[in-house]
């Protein structure tokens, strides 16, 4: 461990550098997700940051170490999110210019959020390597400090802070944290060697951008772009300092499908009435992936960040409510005679249903002329509920199918 990039006093450090100035996030045990997946399941609330995100953390310790002359320069970063909210957040509050160069393809939200927190921020590139030139050219060209979002020691040692708060609160027996560059659960699995050696590390990613998996076998991940919810940790190449203490700290990396992190965010507003981004809903994917690898265990949730758009937090509910069949198309087969609508949608409203939507398909579906098919789109309760309107339809003899 002597060679890794930081120790587990850097980490005290930070903490006492940044006291006050980031959130102590609260962590809580879950009594319902417990219930769910049959781990004892403690949850680090890390969206509760200024910024709704543990990136607070990094940003705030290395801005804290800047001297005079570089602090009045100020320092430039790379960034399409969280990262870039943290150093703006931290460097306004510190009195630091800062610069985020963000690739064209940033999301309008994020940009505003950027600048919104005092950054100056410049859109160029159609990507993150991209921006990344121009922002080392930033640097070299007017001094600015260039602040790497997980590949500096200060930065991890910043996000360690959030594994001294999680143990101190909890005895665990596994801590669950999503991987992208490698700066957060450097930090974290450098805390839990020391303080809790016997406690499990297990980072998760995306199945479509698993690069810390392809890093620590030794390969560049071979995808261009990040088809995942998990944007946040759809890093190609982990960090030169963070793949060394992954693969000597951390016991496992899994991957997890995109339908997992689709229902981990729904139950955390469900169940814990949260926002997760898809990255921090990673962590509770993993357990419910594969639940029986954890049960009876003390597991801890990093929630890492709360940043998702809101646009896609809508699609993501009305998906996860059609996969949990709470919301259903029906497809009714019936004559076409007046008032047979109104007996249908009398069958569905006795089973306490509730329709959205009716189409009538008469002219382009294959059936007689003198029948049609409603496609009625109906709430529910659950699949049990949907099965027994189903149920109800076909007892009037209507011929019934779902989707």
């Amino acid at each position: 461990m002597g060679d890794l990039a930081i120790s587990v006093s850097d980490i005290e450090a930070a903490a006492g550098r940044i006291a006050g100035q980031v959130v102590r996030t609260p962590s809580a045990r879950s009594a319902t997700l417990s219930a769910l997946t049959g781990a004892e399941v403690v949850v680090k609330f890390e969206n509760l940051q200024f910024t709704a995100s543990f990136k607070d953390r990094g940003a705030a310790n290395r801005l804290h170490l800047l001297d005079d002359g570089d602090r009045s320069r100020g320092v430039v970063a790379v960034s399409a999110g969280n990262h870039a909210q943290g150093i703006a957040h931290h460097a306004r509050r510190l009195g630091i210019p800062a610069t985020i160069v963000m690739p064209e393809t940033a999301a309008f939200r994020k940009v505003a959020n950027t600048e919104a927190l005092g950054a100056t921020v410049i859109l160029t590139g159609a990507s993150y390597a991209d921006a990344a030139v121009v922002a080392g050219t930033l640097a070299a060209e007017a001094g600015l400090t260039l602040v790497h979002p997980y590949d500096d020691p200060a930065v991890i040692a910043g996000q360690g802070t959030l594994a001294l708060e999680l143990l101190a609160d909890h005895d665990l027996d596994v801590v669950i944290a999503p991987i992208g560059g490698g700066g957060l659960i450097s930090g974290i699995a450098t805390v839990v060697a020391d303080r809790s050696p016997d406690t499990e590390v297990v980072g998760v990613q995306s199945e479509t951008y698993p690069g810390m998996v392809a890093a620590l076998d030794g390969r560049t991940l071979d995808v261009a772009t990040a088809d995942t919810l998990a944007d946040g940790i759809a890093v190609r190449e982990p960090g030169t300092l963070t793949v060394p203490i992954v693969r000597a700290l951390v016991d496992d990396v899994v991957t997890v499908g995109e339908s997992d992190i689709e229902r981990a965010i729904v139950l955390y507003l469900e169940i814990e009435k949260t926002v997760a981004e898809g990255a921090g809903a990673c962590p509770l994917a993993a357990l419910l992936a594969d639940p029986d690898r954890f049960r009876d265990r003390r597991v801890g949730l990093v929630l890492s960040g709360g940043n998702i758009d809101t646009r896609l937090l809508a699609s993501v509910l009305m998906r996860q409510m059609v996969t949990d069949q709470r919301i259903v198309r029906l497809r009714i087969g019936v004559d076409d005679l007046p008032g047979q609508l109104a007996l249908v949608a009398s069958a569905i409203g006795d089973t306490g249903a509730n329709i959205l939507e009716v189409d009538h398909g008469r002219l382009f579906d294959q059936v007689s002329a003198r029948r049609t098919n409603l496609s009625l789109t109906v709430e529910t309760r659950d699949r049990r509920h949907a099965e027994a309107v189903v149920g109800a339809l076909e007892g009037h003899g209507w011929t019934v199918s779902v989707g």
